[in-house]
């Protein structure tokens, strides 16, 4: 395993890994982030969001340069919005994705902001969005009646999709079927969500691709999460850390396991590798 004190970048998923799980970030992470900025060290946001739903409170810090966003469809400069690396789903996976799931509840990711389905918009909770998560989702979705239809006019411009399933049984009924549409990156950061992008994406494959313009080894990474999505991020990194909280792909997939996210597991890692650090 990698030397805690040869760690130059830490990426970071936000949602039940960086952030609390009533979407919050907590002082002692935020603190934490930022004595390892202060240190040298280049921290990343990775996370399925769009980037214009990433949270202000870890957006904003100072620092922070880069965010792997929408699964690894999209690398973008922060703040500013410029994309380094952009993943659209091909015409073709789109018209495959309404073929099959069509008449299900989706939302769209397009140049960083999301769209969802007028009805799910109307009433998340309804569809299953814990109320941790209603706020977020009625403050950056935008609300759209056709989804098919908007989705076919924008069929060249799409970075991911994402089914939203009732439950977590219906999510199975779905999942053969996904896994059938050609050049896609098929991947879930929920039990209630199918997430969908171009075969290229994945938050590992685009992590790579940032490591490669930063000329940083695989090897002085340390990358954090909580997911399936996180998994082959977390195998491509030096250090794969996976929360207590984790899945079972995630724990596979990582080096260590750190303390929940309501427990500050990512700061008191962040602490660790600093410690270590400060040895030299």
């Amino acid at each position: 395993m990698v030397r805690f004190k040869d760690i130059r970048l830490i990426a970071l998923d936000l949602d039940d890994t960086t952030l609390c799980s009533d979407g919050s970030l907590a002082d002692k992470t935020r603190e934490a982030i930022e004595a390892a900025i202060s240190s040298g060290i280049e921290v990343v946001i990775a996370s399925g969001r769009a980037f214009n739903s990433l949270p202000r409170a870890v957006a904003e810090i100072g620092g922070i340069r880069y965010a792997i966003t929408s699964n690894g469809a999209a690398v973008t400069k922060n703040p500013g919005g410029e994309r380094i690396v952009s993943l659209t789903l091909h015409p073709d996976t789109i018209q495959g994705i309404l073929e099959l799931f069509g008449n299900e509840l989706l939302e769209c990711f397009i140049d960083g902001q999301a769209y969802c389905d007028a009805r799910y918009m109307a009433d998340p909770m309804r569809f299953g969005c814990s109320p941790a998560y209603l706020e977020y989702v009625k403050t950056t979705r935008l609300p759209v009646d056709d989804m098919p239809g908007f989705m076919r006019e924008n069929a060249r411009r799409l970075d991911s999709v994402d089914v939203l399933c009732a439950s977590v049984f219906h999510r199975a009924e779905l999942w053969e079927a996904a896994l059938r549409l050609k050049n896609a990156y098929i991947t879930s950061s929920s039990p209630r969500l199918i997430e969908i992008a171009a075969a290229e994406a994945g938050k590992g494959a685009s992590l790579m691709r940032l490591c490669e313009l930063l000329s940083v080894p695989a090897q002085c990474v340390a990358a954090f999460g909580n997911g399936d999505n996180d998994a082959d991020m977390l195998s491509f990194a030096g250090l794969g850390v996976a929360m207590e909280n984790a899945t079972e792909a995630c724990i596979a997939a990582s080096d260590a396991v750190c303390a929940s996210n309501d427990e500050h597991g990512v700061a008191q890692m962040i602490y660790k590798i600093l410690g270590d650090m400060r040895k030299q």
